[in-house]
């Protein structure tokens, strides 16, 4: 007995559809993470890297993100000011000088009878000058320099000098090597002028060496 090869299907039936396939949903899942962290990145590069790490002793330091600031040296103090002073010693070439007062306000120096006045007001330097070189040594009055705050220059009245140093004459005086002699220097100022520094030479062509007067 044989049978049919397709056998009629009965009216009205339709074959069930296929159920359809489930999605893999694991691509998603881990594509999102990664879009989170390379979304946290950028946002850690835009906030300019100013977090602090904490050392391994607890302290925090600055990351290098922080440029040259984090790690720039602390400022040095400045060079302190070493121009002599007054009871300083000071030299200039063969000639060591000591400013050892200041005295202004003077109107006349002399006497009564033989002086000579201001035309603004006397500023009378006292100054010890030793010869520190091996041959004798003219000092000269004439060639010392006074200073005021402004840096106006101001030159000795030498005629005024001879009546302010009575027998400590060192106009024009002649020092042999070891010895120191004394006088003052007389600048003719104007009034309320305050002298600040002197400039002494040992000749009117070395180069001088600058006393402070404050």
């Amino acid at each position: 007995m044989t049978y049919p090869q397709n056998p009629a299907t009965p009216s009205g039936w339709t074959p069930p559809t296929p159920a359809p396939a489930k999605k893999r949903k694991w691509p998603w899942i881990v594509g999102g993470m990664v879009g989170l962290m390379l979304i946290g990145c950028i946002g850690a590069v835009a906030s300019g890297g100013t977090d602090t790490a904490e050392s391994a002793d607890g302290s925090q330091a600055a990351t290098a993100a922080e440029g040259p600031a984090a790690i720039a040296p602390k400022k040095t103090e400045e060079a302190k000011d070493d121009t002599p002073g007054l009871n300083q010693p000071a030299a200039d070439g063969d000639f060591q000088f000591k400013v050892t007062g200041v005295k202004c306000g003077v109107s006349k120096v002399g006497t009564s009878l033989l002086g000579q006045a201001a035309q603004g007001q006397f500023c009378l330097i006292s100054v010890q000058v030793k010869n520190i070189g091996k041959e004798a040594q003219t000092f000269l009055d004439s060639a010392q320099k006074a200073y005021d705050a402004k840096k106006v220059q101001y030159s000795v009245d030498s005629s005024a000098a001879l009546y302010t140093n009575d027998d400590q004459q060192i106009l024009f005086a002649e020092i042999n090597p070891g010895n120191t002699v004394k006088g003052k220097l007389v600048f003719d100022v104007p009034e309320g002028t305050k002298l600040t520094s002197l400039e002494l030479h040992d000749s009117p062509f070395s180069d001088g060496v600058r006393v402070s007067l404050k």
